[in-house]
C-alpha cells in the first residue's frame, strides 16, 4: 500500500474497521464513510462527485470486479480490502492500483450466499472497466426500479 508520511490511508483503514461501515474514501484531508451494500456508492460517486474518487485511497470491506471497475475507472490511487476476489484483484492491478487485503476468494458470493453476485457475474468476461461500467449501470437502475415503492 502506498502510505504518507502522516499515515492517512491508515486511518482510512482503521476508520473502516471501527466504524462497521461498507467504505471509507480519503482524498486530501477529505475522509467520508459510506454505508450501503453493493456498488450504489461508488457508483454515484463516479456519476455525481467523481473528484472525491480521483486520486483517492479507499478502504472496502468487500470487493468484486463490479467495485474494482467502477474504482479503476475513477481513478483511485490505492486500495485496502478486507475482502477481494480474483477477478477484482486482476482488474486493479492490470490499472496499475496497488491493493492490499486481507482474504481473497475467487468470486464474491452474493447476499443469499447462494451463489456468485450478481454484479460480479454481469462483469465476468468483461477485460476492462469501460467494458463493466453499461451493466453495472443496468444493474443499478433495476435495483433502483424494485425498491421504489409504487403509488397506491
Amino acid at each position: 500500500m502506498n502510505t504518507n508520511p502522516d499515515n492517512k490511508d491508515r486511518q482510512a483503514v482503521e476508520r473502516l474497521l471501527a466504524e462497521g461501515c461498507s467504505c471509507v474514501i480519503r482524498n486530501g484531508e477529505t475522509m467520508r464513510s459510506f454505508h450501503e451494500r453493493g456498488v450504489s456508492d461508488l457508483w454515484q460517486l463516479l456519476h455525481e462527485e467523481p473528484e472525491l474518487l480521483h486520486g483517492a485511497f479507499v478502504a472496502d470491506k468487500v470487493v468484486g470486479k463490479g467495485a474494482a471497475a467502477l474504482m479503476a475507472a475513477g481513478g483511485v490511487r490505492g486500495l485496502f480490502a478486507r475482502t477481494v476476489s480474483r477477478p477484482a484483484l486482476d482488474l486493479l492491478t492490470e490499472a496499475g492500483i496497488p491493493v492490499e487485503y486481507e482474504r481473497l476468494v475467487p468470486n464474491i458470493i452474493n447476499r443469499a450466499g447462494d451463489g456468485i453476485c450478481p454484479v460480479e457475474s454481469l462483469c465476468a468476461d468483461a477485460r476492462t472497466p469501460e467494458e463493466c461500467l453499461p451493466r453495472i449501470g443496468e444493474f443499478v437502475r433495476r435495483m433502483k426500479v424494485q425498491n421504489t415503492p409504487t403509488a397506491q
